[in-house]
């Protein structure tokens, strides 16, 4: 049986590009977007457009269609940027929770039970953020322990 390295190799291997569904394609065009709205370029981008429209205002005398120029165009691009930084988000976020459960699974003595903490109830997560400040606390604790210990006799004094 061939392994799953073997299989995706066979298939970037092929000639023809694997069909992606609609969630696919968008999630591509949303994380694309994402990285060029988060560039300095769109920024820029963003600062001269406003200097435009500012230098323009004496031109239409400060108009109500002026000022509706840029209430709209800002509006509407906001609207659609939300929508496509919060898919990014949520993609990103599903990621990193995979690869957080994987090196719990992967990691002997870690418990395994949390890999479905999202689940757990706000009491339940009380209990394991104590829990784990003691812990904290422990390991603060002998930290200090060992500093103290590596002090040298003329620092004691």
């Amino acid at each position: 049986m061939p392994s799953s390295v073997t299989r995706v190799s066979a298939r970037a291997a092929s000639s023809r590009p694997p069909s992606q569904s609609f969630t696919d394609r968008f999630s591509n065009f949303s994380r694309a977007v994402a990285g060029a709205v988060g560039s300095p370029w769109a920024f820029f981008i963003a600062v001269l457009t406003v200097v435009l429209w500012a230098a323009l205002g004496p031109w239409t005398n400060y108009s109500d269609d002026w000022q509706l120029v840029i209430n709209t165009g800002t509006t509407i691009v906001t609207f659609f940027i939300v929508f496509l930084i919060q898919n990014t988000q949520n993609r990103e976020t599903r990621v990193i929770q995979l690869k957080l459960d994987e090196l719990i699974r992967a990691v002997t003595p870690a418990r395994t039970e949390l890999i479905n903490m999202e689940n757990m109830s706000e009491a339940e997560l009380q209990a394991l953020k104590m829990q784990f400040e003691e812990v904290q606390a422990e390991a603060a604790r002998s930290l200090e322990k060992i500093a103290a210990s590596r002090k040298s006799p003329s620092q004691n004094t």
